[in-house]
């Protein structure tokens, strides 16, 4: 990771940061963050190219360089597809972004069907297992890279109802710890963000389909130590600081984003 650019007085290696699932909530929050610190942005996405195109068009707006890939996630040849037409725009991936994810609906253990179970985890892990083994060759080619993975503040608290995004997260926070110390020798970092309740994403919809009652919004309230719900932004703050120089000597580690949820 020789090459190096300045950004707003951090410093990132050359070429774009490709965010799967930048056309969501919080994906679209995490790649127009990287666009405000002079990173360019290859936006993945699978059905929403309206959403994308948006988000990029922002990003040029910004005087930087942008471009949109669709992929379904859970199929390998796109996932390998987009992250090769990514790097013939950009010259070098230097970070993956995992912020992918199926809307989930809020349901106890024992109200899950197979179906449901299998969805999210195609979607949330296997997919995330396709994007980091396709990426792992062009990161160790350039000389290094990073991956960051949106998980959930519920790894540390399980919150009920929740299970279809928690579960298949927590299996991605091992594989993270797995590439962290697997491919450190390569200089490629792996970590994650624990992300709490945002007004972006899953939240918003599920409160308007009335999967949360008032109940719930008082007594999660109570669990936040900040007493607000997250923005998008603030956890693409994170992510960009994850991928910077800044923080070249941090590998394997979640960093929580949820106003301190369950302390």
């Amino acid at each position: 990771m020789s090459d190096k650019r300045m950004s707003n007085d951090r410093s990132f290696p050359d070429g774009a940061a490709l965010v799967f699932g930048g056309s969501g909530g919080i994906g679209q929050g995490v790649a127009l963050e990287f666009g405000r610190a002079g990173v360019p942005v290859a936006v993945g996405y699978r059905s929403k190219a309206d959403v994308a195109e948006r988000v990029a068009a922002s990003i040029r707006g910004e005087g930087v360089k942008a471009s949109t890939h669709r992929a379904d996630v859970t199929d390998p040849a796109q996932i390998a597809a987009a992250l090769d037409a990514a790097i013939d725009v950009h010259g070098r991936i230097h970070t993956i972004v995992w912020a992918a994810g199926p809307l989930v609906n809020q349901r106890l253990i024992a109200e899950m069907t197979a179906d449901d179970w299998r969805r999210a985890i195609e979607v949330e892990t296997i997919g995330f297992f396709n994007a980091a083994k396709a990426a792992l060759p062009h990161f160790r080619a350039a000389g290094g890279g990073s991956f960051v993975a949106l998980g959930s503040a519920g790894h540390l608290r399980w919150p009920d109802r929740d299970g279809l995004s928690v579960a298949p997260k927590a299996a991605n926070e091992s594989l993270i710890r797995g590439l962290a110390r697997e491919e450190g020798r390569h200089d490629i970092r792996a970590n994650s963000i624990l992300v709490g309740v945002i007004e972006a994403g899953m939240f918003p919809v599920l409160l308007e389909q009335g999967q949360f009652d008032q109940a719930w919004i008082d007594e999660t309230m109570k669990m936040l130590a900040l007493k607000r719900w997250g923005k998008a932004a603030d956890v693409g703050r994170t992510a960009v600081f994850l991928a910077s120089d800044d923080a070249a000597y941090i590998t394997g580690q979640q960093i929580n984003v949820s106003g301190g949820y369950g302390l």
